[in-house]
């Protein structure tokens, strides 16, 4: 399918959008939506904390009456289903009359699942899908793992030397990479709907686990325990990574460590994602990013991760991998 260049620009704008939505929405999706009409934009959205009012209503509430045969551009199909929180998107915009809606991706919740599509269509609104799936899709993760999988994405964040080693003999670790790298930590954070440590961890070093970049300390996600054990104040156990499922509205999960955590989500295939940010110095003896992971043959290692971005923060280096599902 050949992309009109158009298209594919206004949809990476709604994709970005869609991100500012990201760990603040669950259970409903981060959706972004942008509505262009002779080439200005003239109403755009995202989906707001709590999961309403969703993008279009925001975008089309700002629109107004220049709606009307503009284009929509809208990274998941717009929901057909009756909620006493809000009307249903496709109905909004069947009223609005734009000439067209591109949609990057199907809903997969089945009181959607293109219905959204065939109300527009029966109206005559021209509708494009699949534009900006993949960025949309990977935007949109822990939704779509929700719904796929049952349970929320997974972020495992290591913070580690260039010898794999997230701390001294001793324990000590701060800090292991410089500033720029912690802030773009703290940035993960503040996209995550909870974060998650072990005991050992916790019992260590006593995270407080918040957001400390200004403007966004009201994004520190919820406070998540590995732990058989109870949980302090603020904080919710869980006594294996099996128990994510069981998380109330919580579609994006950042593991921020240790080492006992780190290696039991692993060894139970609970990883989407893997942000890697690497030190330039040696540490030698020290402890280990990693424990068991359960991997018995060096070829099952093989093929499982892809590398898909990569950054410099002096001095440090970080590396980003999706699992191959």
């Amino acid at each position: 399918m050949t992309i009109p260049a158009d298209d594919a620009r206004w949809m990476a704008a709604a994709v970005a959008l869609s991100e500012r939505g990201r760990g603040r929405t669950a259970p409903n999706p981060n959706v972004g939506c942008i509505i262009v009409r002779d080439g200005r934009v003239v109403g755009r959205g995202w989906t707001q904390p709590g999961g309403r009012p969703h993008a279009e209503a925001v975008a089309l509430d700002a629109a107004g009456a220049a709606a009307e045969g503009a284009t929509v551009y809208v990274t998941l199909e717009p929901c057909a289903h009756w909620s006493a929180r809000g009307p249903a998107c496709a109905d909004l915009l069947v009223n609005a009359r734009p000439a067209r809606v591109v949609a990057a991706l199907i809903d997969p919740d089945s009181r959607t699942a293109g219905a959204g599509f065939t109300r527009l269509r029966a109206a005559g609104i021209a509708v494009t899908v699949g534009i900006g799936a993949e960025e949309a899709s990977r935007a949109m993760a822990g939704f779509l793992t929700r719904r796929a999988l049952g349970r929320p994405q997974v972020t495992l964040k290591l913070a580690l030397s260039l010898d794999g080693r997230i701390a001294l003999p001793s324990g000590e670790s701060r800090w292991i990479t410089g500033g720029q790298a912690r802030a773009h930590a703290h940035l993960e954070r503040a996209r995550a709907d909870a974060i998650l440590v072990g005991r050992g961890t916790f019992d260590a070093d006593a995270p407080r686990l918040d957001v400390r970049l200004a403007g966004l300390e009201v994004r520190s996600p919820r406070r998540i325990l590995l732990s058989r054990r109870p949980a302090p104040d603020g904080w919710q156990a869980i006594d294996s990574p099996a128990a994510i499922a069981t998380l109330d509205k919580v579609d994006h999960l950042f593991v921020e460590g240790g080492a006992g955590a780190a290696s039991a989500f692993l060894a139970a295939d609970l990883v989407d994602r893997l942000l890697l940010y690497r030190a330039p110095i040696l540490i030698g003896e020290g402890r280990s990013a990693l424990g068991d992971i359960g991997l018995a043959h060096l070829p099952d290692a093989h093929d499982r991760w892809t590398l898909i971005d990569s950054r410099a923060f002096a001095p440090d280096r970080l590396e980003i991998y999706e699992r191959r599902r």
